[in-house]
C-alpha cells in the first residue's frame, strides 16, 4: 500500500511592515479609540447635567390647577434655582417653595407681596400699599369673590397667590412663605411643546 504524497499549501502573509489581520471578536486600535471618545463624551454629558440640575435648572412637573391658564396639570417646566443667588424675588415672580406646613411638599404660586408690602384683599380685588394691583394673568372666570383680613408682609416673607382665585390655596390660608423656602423661579414650560414658552 503506498503512502498518499505529502501535499504542501501556501498561507498568504501579510507584507512587511503591515500589521497582522486582527482575530475575530477583538476591537481594532481604531475602535477602542472610538471608544473611549464616546466614553468620555457620556461621562462629561452626565457631569454637565448634574451640575445644571443641581445648581441651575431643575424640571418640575405641575400637579393641580391652581396656577391656570399659564400653568396646566402635569405642565413640565424649568426651574432657575440659581437667579435668586444674584437677585431678589420681585412682584409677579412664579416661584416654586416648599408648603410651609408640610416641607416635603412644593407648591408653584405668584408673588404678590414683598417684604414690608400692606395687602388687603376686598371680594377678590388686591390692593398692594392701598393701590389696586393689575393682574391680567388672572381671567375673568376664575376670578374670586373673598375677602380676607389685611397683613403686612414680614421682612423675609412673600405672600403669594395662585392664578386660578376660586380653587387656590396660598397665602390667604397658610399666610406669608420664608424667602428661605424658595428653590427657585418658574422659567420655561417645555412640555406639551403647544404651551412651551417662558413663564410670565
Amino acid at each position: 500500500m503506498s503512502e498518499s504524497p505529502e501535499t504542501t499549501t501556501a498561507v498568504p502573509q501579510p507584507p512587511e511592515n503591515m500589521p497582522a489581520p486582527t482575530p475575530p471578536g477583538v476591537a481594532t486600535p481604531r475602535q477602542i479609540k472610538i471608544m473611549k471618545q464616546w466614553l468620555r463624551d457620556i461621562v462629561i454629558s452626565i457631569v454637565v447635567a448634574t451640575f445644571i440640575i443641581r445648581f441651575l435648572y431643575q424640571p418640575v412637573r405641575v400637579q393641580g390647577t391652581s396656577m391656570m391658564p399659564r400653568l396646566a396639570d402635569q405642565d413640565r417646566l424649568f426651574v432657575n434655582k440659581f437667579v435668586y443667588r444674584l437677585d431678589k424675588v420681585k412682584r409677579g415672580d412664579v416661584v416654586v417653595f416648599l408648603y410651609p406646613g408640610d416641607h416635603t411638599k412644593s407648591y408653584i404660586k405668584r408673588v404678590i407681596g414683598l417684604p414690608g408690602d400692606e395687602i388687603h384683599i376686598d371680594k377678590g380685588q388686591v390692593f398692594v400699599n392701598g393701590e389696586a394691583l393689575n393682574e391680567p394673568y388672572v381671567i375673568s372666570s376664575y376670578k374670586d369673590e373673598r375677602t380676607v383680613p389685611d397683613v403686612v408682609v414680614p421682612a423675609g416673607d412673600v405672600y403669594v397667590l395662585g392664578d386660578h382665585r376660586n380653587i387656590s390655596s396660598d397665602s390667604r390660608d397658610f399666610g406669608p412663605v420664608s424667602t428661605s423656602l424658595i428653590s427657585g423661579k418658574a422659567a420655561y414650560v417645555y412640555w406639551p411643546v403647544k404651551d412651551s414658552g417662558t413663564v410670565q
